[in-house]
């Protein structure tokens, strides 16, 4: 019985899955426009496979490739998967240092453009299933040996991103932070972050885009909460929540000096994903959540940035059966930003505020609540304002 490649289902509903994606194609010359995409590979790093992403037509191509549009145009996950099966993965292996080849000159003007950028394409052999393939990046489903690429027209580069490329003595750490001050959009610092773009002249390398991900969401998300843990303590109980592709989120922030944690369970094996951070910082990777930790925290600390507050914060995260093709942390961050975008419900009890959040899951909320760490010491510890 032939199975689903993405899905590993025998009765998979996207139809597409199955009898697409894996297939070989003999092209070995095509030209379009790249969304823009790159993505750079971590097997065998640090000599790792890096490309360009692009269809096999022109236009505006920006839907094959941004998580903020897939969510603000409420795609499918048929959608999602129709639009990323056009692309082809050009690209070629290098060693993460050297980009001195007339393909990483093209690979880095793309990974600047913030618009589709009309390319042509030449591949040593036909086109075949990319086997390299990450869950917090959106699925990539065939890729070609690259020979060259060229460029058919001026790729634009924003001010902000020109400069800073161009300035070979600042840390890559405090590039990122002015590209998010400027309102660069962060899929777009991750591209040029793991196109080895960013940072002092010698230290410059390509970045696994794996990697970069949550480098960017971690570095931007840390630098915000130094100074929300300065801001006075929300002074009631709220409760936000959003929800897309089966992916349903409730953030629960409660009075408190800053206290996070995420606690993922999905409906379909009831596996439990849980990680968290008191008020100093974390030093060691959230290896449980991974890479959805850090975009959920980037989006709490836009929050509290805006409205000048620092909190205690419970992300309860309900993975439903619908969600069945790993689409990249980019959706579940675009989810908890709509999250935060709303006006909060307020409840003057936490018992009031999780029956609130129980209507909307459909597992009981007892799987997260008995494992949070984040209730089980809450109201214990006396703050000083509790003594005047």
């Amino acid at each position: 019985m032939p199975y689903c490649k993405i899905c590993n289902s025998s009765n998979c509903n996207i139809k597409e899955h199955s009898f697409v994606i894996g297939k070989a194609l003999n092209v070995k010359e095509f030209s379009g426009s790249t969304p823009p995409e790159i993505f750079v590979g971590r097997w065998n790093y640090p000599n790792v496979y890096a490309g360009i992403l692009s269809p096999n037509e022109y236009g505006d191509t920006s839907l094959l490739s941004s998580p903020e549009a897939w969510r603000a145009g409420n795609l499918s996950i048929a959608d999602i998967l129709s639009q990323r099966q056009k692309l082809i993965y050009a690209r070629t292996s290098s060693h993460i240092k050297k980009q001195e080849s007339k393909f990483h000159a093209v690979f880095h003007e793309v990974a600047m453009t913030h618009k589709s950028v009309a390319t042509e394409f030449k591949l040593k052999n036909t086109i075949t299933k990319n086997e390299e393939q990450a869950s917090n990046s959106p699925l990539i489903s065939k890729a070609g040996e690259i020979e060259s690429a060229r460029l058919q027209e001026n790729a634009p580069v924003k001010p902000k991103i020109d400069y800073l490329v161009n300035d070979s003595e600042i840390k890559s750490k405090n590039a990122i932070l002015e590209l998010d001050k400027s309102r660069i959009q962060t899929s777009a610092i991750i591209k040029i972050l793991s196109a080895g773009l960013l940072g002092l002249k010698n230290n410059r390398k390509m970045v696994p885009t794996k990697w970069s991900i949550t480098a960017v969401d971690d570095i931007v998300s840390k630098e915000k909460l130094k100074k929300i843990k300065t801001y006075p303590e929300i002074s009631e109980i709220c409760l936000f929540n959003a929800e897309y592709l089966g992916n349903h989120y409730e953030f629960l922030l409660l009075p408190g000096s800053f206290f996070f944690e995420v606690i993922e369970i999905s409906m379909k094996n009831l596996g439990v994903w849980q990680d968290h951070e008191s008020f100093f910082p974390r030093r060691t990777y959230a290896d449980d959540v991974t890479g959805a930790y850090y975009a959920n925290r980037i989006a709490l600390s836009e929050h509290l940035e805006k409205i000048k507050r620092q909190c205690q914060c419970l992300v309860l995260r309900e993975v439903r059966p619908e969600y069945n093709v790993p689409l990249g942390v980019g959706i579940l961050r675009e989810t908890s930003r709509e999250a935060f975008s709303k006006t909060p419900e307020r409840f003057n009890t936490l018992k009031e505020a999780l029956a609130k959040a129980q209507s909307r899951l459909k597992l009981p909320i007892e799987k997260w609540l008995s494992r949070s760490i984040l209730l089980k010491n809450y109201g214990k510890q006396k703050t000083l304002r509790q003594y005047f």
